[in-house]
């Protein structure tokens, strides 16, 4: 027979009614930290905690990351990372286990946030946020009484719990299925549907901000002759290949895609058309110093053909400003190939030496 659950003090239809809105929150957005901070709110309400904080898990680097915060140096505690195994959340995340410190002693490590205004730590409770057997990030509350709390308060604290872990593991299923539709499986760059969402939403910024964009198109050139001599299968690991140099050669906040084919585009926002044909010189070096298909036993030089246009100089919308990039990179393509030409002043630049 299953065991029914007694909530002898604790209002059955408040709780009820707080599932129901964390429920709801979870399926109704995917948007992480708005659904953490309702899941959060309703914790606050119940256990009334002096300081809490909510850590995530990146998986990439084993590190915990401050999420969701209450209380403490918000902005302080936003930089910090915590290894698995360090401190108390760094522990509970690495065992998956909770741990549960009434009046802790001064050799214990006190956690590194505190609420303003108080100095003694009487109690700590972390919980690691489980799915699957899996670790996603741990809950840190600090003095909220967890030697009073019922069972069936601490009952409904795990399922919060479960909770936030579900609403992160929804959150990286959403950003992993997104990925994919942006990104270029080949080279690892954007795709070219995302860079007209990019450059639009760019540009309308632009506009407000009167910054300019830069904007940096190029071709390689002879790519044909690659495919023709050593297959369509080497010739898609090149494309891999300029795709890595492409993400070497980018600014902070530039970034690369595929257009097509063998077509790339370079989108710098705030980047006028002068650091636009500095960052293409660049690249085309970083382009002509490689030797490619080196690790299937084959050495292939490559060059390319780059325009470069900014805007609002070339064109305040999405199509003026790839038109006018396009058509400066096929004035190169069509006179002296390995060079970088701009829009408004189609002299390239001098090739490259052999």
């Amino acid at each position: 027979m299953a065991k029914t659950i007694q909530f002898p003090d604790a209002k059955p239809a408040v709780e009820l009614r707080t599932f129901h809105e964390v429920a709801r929150a979870l399926t109704s957005s995917v948007n992480l930290e708005g659904i953490l901070n309702a899941i959060m709110q309703q914790m606050t309400r119940f256990f009334a905690p002096q300081a809490w904080s909510l850590l995530i898990l990146d998986e990439a680097t084993q590190q915990l990351y401050y999420g969701v915060i209450s209380g403490g140096d918000t902005e302080t505690l936003r930089r910090k990372r915590v290894a698995l195994g360090e401190g108390i959340p760094g522990w509970v995340a690495q065992h998956g286990e909770p741990m549960i410190l009434n009046s802790p002693t001064q050799d214990q490590e006190t956690p590194d946030q505190m609420p303003a205004g108080v100095t003694r730590v009487d109690s700590i409770v972390c919980l690691p946020l489980r799915v699957r057997n899996r670790t996603l990030g741990v809950l840190q509350m600090i003095n909220c009484h967890p030697d009073e709390m019922r069972s069936d308060q601490i009952f409904f604290l795990h399922a919060l719990c479960d909770y936030a872990a579900i609403a992160i593991q929804n959150a990286r299923a959403f950003e992993q299925i997104h990925q994919l539709t942006i990104t270029d499986d080949c080279t690892g760059l954007y795709n070219s549907r995302h860079l007209y969402e990019r450059l639009e939403h760019t540009l309308a910024r632009s506009a407000r901000s009167g910054k300019p964009v830069g904007l940096v198109f190029f071709d390689l050139d002879n790519f044909k002759r690659v495919n023709d001599t050593h297959g369509h299968l080497n010739g898609t690991r090149l494309l891999a290949e300029v795709g890595a140099i492409v993400k070497r050669s980018l600014g902070l906040i530039d970034t690369g895609y595929r257009y097509g084919g063998d077509e790339f585009v370079i989108l710098m926002p705030h980047q006028g058309k002068q650091r636009a044909v500095e960052l293409a010189h660049r690249l085309r070096k970083n382009l002509a110093a490689t030797q490619f298909l080196t690790n299937v036993g084959v050495n292939v030089s490559l060059r390319a053909s780059f325009g470069v246009a900014s805007a609002p100089e070339d064109g305040t919308d999405v199509h003026a400003i790839i038109r006018a990039a396009d058509l400066a990179m096929y004035q190169v393509k069509n006179t002296t190939r390995d060079s970088v030409a701009a829009a408004g002043r189609f002299e390239a630049a001098p090739a490259l030496g052999r």
